[in-house]
């Protein structure tokens, strides 16, 4: 049917005139977008009838049938199969004298030559139109899958192969393809690369070749490879309207050298906790080498810590994030000074032992907070650019007030460490000290809420109330004991109460404030362990008794439990990342500081609870000397009673003997129980008393 068409078609040309009407085609050849609708203009200088009417689109090259119209009706059946429903005539236009073509959705193989002939029943015309070309966005990358190991550099490619210069790309994105939604790796928008748009797993690991992108190269460098990298990236182009896309998949992740440092590292800072514990016990309790044990403590505190601390590092290198990392290494680096104030031997350190124990954990919370509120600065700093001027400003002078109190603090701390002497410059510094450490969590709280743009409302409430409660702790000792005669002990249980309702209230603030940021939990878990170094600091001010009952237990739970509890996640949470691809955990930060804040409120809570643990053990001390008291004599009566089983005639005079004894022995006991002020001795003396009598009347009925 095809070729009958084709061939009357043929014969219609060769036997018509041309003289009656002239078809007219397009000014010029067409340059098409692939993938678009592209109009064939075809038309007469006048209105034909329909009558007798046919127009056909022949291509010239194949002699294809592109689409007939005839005696007032489409013909799709005579078109090829490759225009079948994609080329259209404006049927409501034919009349007018219009038989341009609509192609729809070109291709690469619709370039070449049209031509439109027009009949009727006396004339006939044609005109030829050009596509001259076919505009293309092809976008490459790779065939197949790319493997890396964990902690190198890997490039993903995506060249750009067009006609269309980077300046006229409106838009070029990688894309990592996800379950539920697309991470953002890396924009190129209007001629700029837009690096805060990152998601965060990407921010500053990821750039374009600069020098190659005018070449059409905009493969991408993802440093630092970690497990969590593993999936297919997308590389997606658009301009104006054209579009294209390639894939790029990374996979095979292997274990890296990295990976093995810090298992070891880990191996070797709870081995090491462990092997030095046991070391420093026989020296202190077996050999009483004090001297040894104060070199073994040493190596203690500080080796596993620093150990820790690079684990931290290399973990965040090749796996953690920043804020993960960043908290992790500076508490462990700073962990040490903790431990110093918890050991026992502190009395063998430099200086005077109340201020030095005092200031290295005032000088670790000062130095830890720092580090904490700038990492936040930082997070601020990123989002800044949607805070009005003003705001930014505020935030940012608040910050710099908070960094002014913690440098004067250090100073004053150093000074205090290394002279201590006294002096004007040092009473300054220790005024503006104390001030600086009262409002210190006040500023912390009125920067966190408004940086983070959390409840503006509960700021006075939040914000003012630890500032007053902080403020009433100097005359707190004399307010109790002195004017209100309150036991020291009451005293201590106050405080408790006091310092545990503080607490509460500032990490709750802490969560409300950082809400909606993505490490929420962690960061409530650093704020908890702040606010116990915290109170640990604002509790040597009131309570500075240093010889705590049970401290060797708490030190070794905090330089050697801890340890190894916090290297055992760690390594957990590696060797799962590496053999599923997924974090068990999540924030390492959820492990480490909570376990730190049960050491740091074991030993606050020693200090506390002091006097209560004293007079306990010294009850129990007082008990334990009038039962072996009490054993000693009952020993002494039997050796007595052998001795005089031979001298039966006797029993009148031993008991009136024995009764004398008694007389004589009750008031001297009393005597000494009075001179000492023990009331708990005077019932070990009448059980004393009381037991003597008995064993003197045994021997006597004996």
């Amino acid at each position: 049917m095809k070729m009958g068409l084709l061939a009357f078609i043929l014969a219609a040309v060769i036997l018509m005139k041309s003289d009656g009407f002239i078809v007219k085609g397009p000014a010029a050849h067409l340059v098409v977008p692939l993938g678009v609708s592209a109009i064939l203009t075809c038309f007469v200088d006048k209105s034909l009838p329909i009558e007798g009417l046919m127009v056909v689109w022949i291509r010239a090259d194949s002699n294809s049938l592109v689409h007939v119209f005839q005696d007032g009706v489409s013909v799709p059946e005579a078109q090829y199969q490759d225009y079948r429903d994609r080329a259209h005539f404006f049927t409501d236009q034919i009349q007018h004298g219009n038989f341009s073509l609509l192609l729809n959705n070109v291709t690469a193989e619709d370039k070449g030559f049209y031509r439109c002939k027009v009949y009727n029943e006396h004339d006939s015309s044609e005109t030829l139109v050009e596509i001259k070309s076919v505009e293309r966005l092809i976008v490459s990358g790779s065939d197949h899958s790319i493997s890396a190991y964990v902690g190198y550099d890997v490039t993903l490619n995506c060249s750009v192969d067009s006609h269309i210069t980077p300046e006229e790309i409106e838009e070029l994105s990688w894309k990592k393809t996800d379950t539920y939604q697309d991470i953002l790796v890396l924009l190129f928008q209007k001629s700029r690369i837009i690096t805060h748009s990152s998601h965060e797993q990407y921010r500053d690991r990821v750039e374009f070749f600069t020098d190659e992108i005018s070449k059409g190269n905009f493969s991408l460098r993802l440093k630092s490879v970690r497990t969590e990298d593993q999936g297919i990236y997308r590389c997606h182009v658009e301009a104006g309207n054209f579009s294209g896309n390639t894939t790029v998949e990374l996979a095979q992740l292997g274990f890296s050298a990295l990976h093995g440092m810090v298992l070891m590292l880990c191996i070797a800072a709870s081995g090491s906790a462990l092997l030095m514990s046991v070391l420093w016990y026989l020296q202190h309790y077996r050999s009483q080498n004090t001297n040894k044990a104060l070199f073994l403590q040493m190596l203690v505190v500080c080796v596993p810590n620093l150990i820790m601390f690079f684990a931290f590092l290399f973990w965040g290198v090749i796996e953690g994030f920043l804020n993960e990392t960043v908290a992790c290494c500076a508490h462990y680096f700073l962990r040490p000074l903790l431990l110093l104030w918890a050991a026992p031997h502190s009395e063998h350190f430099p200086g005077e032992r109340k201020t030095t124990m005092h200031c290295i954990v005032h000088l670790q919370y000062s130095l830890f907070a720092n580090v904490i509120y700038s990492v936040l600065f930082r997070a601020f700093w990123q989002k800044s650019v949607n805070y009005a001027e003003f705001d930014r400003v505020l935030i940012t002078v608040l910050f710099g007030i908070m960094i002014l109190i913690s440098i004067i603090n250090i100073v004053f701390l150093l000074a205090e460490l290394i002279r201590n002497k006294d002096g004007r410059m040092r009473a300054v510094l220790d005024f503006v000290s104390d001030i600086g450490h009262d409002v210190l969590p006040p500023l912390q709280l009125i920067f966190l809420f408004y940086a983070f743009k959390a409840a503006s409302h509960a700021l006075f409430v939040v914000g003012v109330f630890p500032l007053f409660l902080t403020l009433t702790r100097y005359n707190w000792n004399n307010a109790c004991e002195k004017k209100l005669e309150c036991l020291k002990s009451v005293s201590r249980i106050a405080w408790l109460i006091f310092m545990i309702v503080v607490n509460v209230i500032m990490v709750y603030s802490h969560l409300m404030a950082l809400e909606k940021e993505k490490d929420c939990a962690g960061w409530a878990c650093v704020a908890a362990f702040l606010q116990v170094l915290w109170g640990i600091v604002v509790l040597k001010h009131s309570f500075d008794e240093l010889d705590l009952p049970y401290r060797p237990v708490v030190y070794l739970f905090g330089s050697v439990v801890v340890v190894l509890v916090n290297s055992v996640a760690l390594m957990a949470e590696l060797i799962l990342k590496t053999v599923n691809g997924e974090r068990a955990v999540g924030d390492l930060r959820n492990i480490v500081f909570p376990s730190e804040c049960l050491f740091a409120s074991s030993v606050l809570l020693l200090v506390i609870l002091e006097p209560f643990i004293k007079y306990n053990q010294q009850c129990c001390q007082n008990s334990a000397e009038s039962n072996q008291a009490s054993r000693s004599h009952q020993n002494h009566c039997s050796q007595d009673n052998a001795a005089a089983s031979d001298e039966s005639p006797s029993t009148g005079s031993h008991q009136n003997q024995s009764s004398v004894e008694l007389h004589e022995l009750r008031p001297l006991l009393r005597t000494q129980n009075q001179e000492s002020g023990r009331s708990e001795e005077t019932e070990g003396t009448d059980s004393l008393v009381a037991q003597t009598s008995a064993a003197l009347t045994g021997n006597t009925s004996d």
